[in-house]
Order: C-alpha cells, then sequence, then structure tokens
C-alpha cells in the first residue's frame, strides 16, 4: 500500500462538504425495506409496546401508513401477518381469505409501485408457534421438516397469486427454497423473487417481534432449526444451498451482532445480501434514546452506514421512516 502523509488524512476530514466528497460508504432510502404487521379489522392501529412508534395496522389503516412512507422515498415494505385464530397447521396463514392475501391486494390497488415482499413462515399463524408441523411426544417434540415445506410453498403460492413481488421463507427449513421455487415456477410465477432468510440465528434480539406478532413458542425453542450464534462457516454452507436452490437475495439475520457475518457472505458470493436490523436492536435504541443516553438519529445512521459498511446491499429496518427523513439533513 503507498504511504499517504498523515497530514494529507486531517485535511481530507477538515470540513463536512470535505468528508462527504471522500465517504466511501453511502447509505440511500434506495437500501431500506420498511417491516410491518397487519391485522384483521378496521381503523385499527394497535401499538406494539415493546417497539415503540410501531404499530399493528388493519388493511385500511395499513395503505395509508404506506402511502406515507411511500412519500418519504421508501419503496419496498415487509409484511407480517396477525391471524384471527391459530391452529396446529397454521392454515390461516395460506388461505386467500387471510390477512395478508386482503393486504396484498389493497396495496397493490393503491400503491401499484410498491415493491411487496411477504414474511414465509408458519410462526404467526401456528398455535403453538413453532415454524413448521410440530411432532410432540410428551415433553418431546421435532418438526416435521419434509411437511412443513408443503406449507411453505403453499403459502408462498397464496402470496404470489395475490400479487407479491418477492416472498421472503423465514423458517429454516432444510430444502424450502428448492420446494418454494419449483412450486412458483410450476405454476407461472418465475419472475416472483425469493429473499431467502439465508443465515438466520436463533437470537436473544428476537423478543419484541414475538410480542409484536405474537408468535413466541408455546414450548421448546427454535435452536434446533436456526443456527447457532457461534458458527460463521456454517452460514456460508447454509447460504451456498440457498443459492443453489434459487434464492435471488440471501439474508443475515440478526445485523448488529453479524456484521462479519454479513462480510464473509457478500465477499464469498457477491451476490444480492441483505441484513435484518431486528426488533431487539430497534427496541434498545428506543429505550436509550428515550433516557437520553444516546442521540438517537447519529446511533440510528451509524448503524445503518455500519450495515452498508459491512456489504449489506439491502436493510430491512423498522427505523426505516425516521432514516428516510433524517438521510434529507443528515451531515456527520
Amino acid at each position: 500500500m503507498p504511504s499517504f502523509p498523515i497530514t494529507r488524512l486531517r485535511r481530507l476530514r477538515s470540513t463536512p462538504t470535505l468528508r462527504r466528497l471522500v465517504r466511501e460508504t453511502r447509505l440511500s432510502v434506495d437500501d431500506l425495506i420498511y417491516p410491518m404487521f397487519v391485522r384483521y379489522g378496521s381503523k385499527a392501529r394497535i401499538p406494539i409496546k415493546s417497539m415503540p412508534g410501531q404499530h399493528q395496522f388493519s388493511v385500511d389503516l395499513l395503505v395509508k401508513e404506506a402511502e406515507r412512507v411511500v412519500k418519504l422515498g421508501i419503496g419496498a415494505v415487509l409484511l407480517f401477518g396477525i391471524p384471527r385464530t391459530k391452529d396446529p397447521l397454521g392454515k390461516s396463514g395460506y388461505s386467500k381469505t387471510g390477512v395478508i392475501w386482503k393486504a396484498i391486494k389493497a396495496l397493490k390497488k393503491a400503491l401499484p409501485e410498491l415493491c411487496i415482499i411477504t414474511d414465509v413462515c408458519l410462526c404467526e399463524y401456528t398455535s403453538h408457534g413453532h415454524c413448521g408441523v410440530v411432532i410432540k411426544s410428551g415433553k418431546e417434540f421435532t418438526v416435521d421438516n419434509d411437511e412443513t415445506l408443503d406449507l411453505l410453498s403453499k403459502m408462498a403460492l397464496v402470496h404470489a397469486q395475490a400479487g407479491a413481488d418477492v416472498v421472503a421463507p423465514s423458517d429454516m427449513m432444510d430444502g424450502r427454497v428448492g420446494a418454494i421455487r419449483d412450486t412458483l415456477d410450476g405454476h407461472g410465477f418465475e419472475n416472483v423473487v425469493i429473499m431467502s432468510y439465508a443465515a438466520k440465528y436463533a437470537s436473544a434480539y428476537y423478543g419484541p417481534f414475538r410480542d409484536a406478532a405474537g408468535s413466541a413458542p408455546k414450548f421448546g425453542d427454535r435452536r434446533a432449526y436456526q443456527m447457532d450464534p457461534a458458527n460463521v462457516r456454517e452460514a456460508l454452507r447454509e447460504v451456498a444451498l440457498d443459492i443453489e436452490e434459487g434464492a435471488d437475495i440471501v439474508m443475515v439475520k440478526p445485523a448488529l451482532a453479524y456484521m462479519d457475518v454479513i462480510r464473509a457472505v457478500k465477499e464469498t458470493f457477491e451476490y444480492p445480501t441483505a441484513c435484518y436490523n431486528v426488533s431487539g436492536e430497534f427496541a434498545m435504541v428506543k429505550a436509550a434514546a428515550a433516557k437520553k443516553w444516546i442521540d438517537e438519529k447519529r446511533v440510528v445512521m451509524e448503524t445503518l452506514t455500519g450495515f452498508k459498511r459491512a456489504g449489506a446491499d439491502l436493510i430491512l429496518t423498522y427505523h426505516a421512516p425516521d432514516a428516510a427523513k433524517w438521510m434529507k439533513s443528515y451531515k456527520s
């Protein structure tokens, strides 16, 4: 590496304009995807206590909120459904009368250019809260991987038929990307994108989301099918398998404690890479900001820039609307 006098580096940092001119990593509103929760009813806007500023919306108010988000320049949302009823097979998750079906239809009618991404997983819809079909024997249980694939494929197909642009399987079952791709292609939906939660860790950072979506397991945990937080090489194997099966975008989740994984995935595969700035990461910032222990705006912008610097092309974050507004005036 050629020598570069320290005084020159100092000069290039001497003013805000110079710092921006030589900035290596640039964060844009185009990088952001906003996760949203949709429920049955009308005129419903239910606050999520553990995620300040986030809500469960009925479809009518979801559309209004999405219109606000689009005006801020955000081009994509990720939908999570809150069902009326739950059962062991999560049937409402792949019903054509389900809340996600209704939400996609309403959003596409009101905002045809909005990119709609749907979460494909059973955990929000099952009475037991697990991401697949559970076989239980006394206190022991297993998840039937192959039977789950059939239901996930059915869910992805229903979402595509409603008008989803992207389906995002988050279950971490083996072979689900290939099963979903085969189902979509076999029904004429070759152009529907699969954004796979390829490296999803069994993380404590998901706590507030389980409150928001009512998806906490009723027994056991998800460590049997989600990844060990200590593993990086395993993540690369998981990503490689999903790419081989037909994933168009791969994701690392969570993001904040896993920037090394984001970097490894991007450098290894040079593939479109997303990261999910999850509910616990969001809630910690909100709690500290409420105590005035941190500058929320600067911390959020620094964190999102860190995800980009690590290699993320897309960032799913509950901070998206605020970040979009701050980007118009943010200077560092």
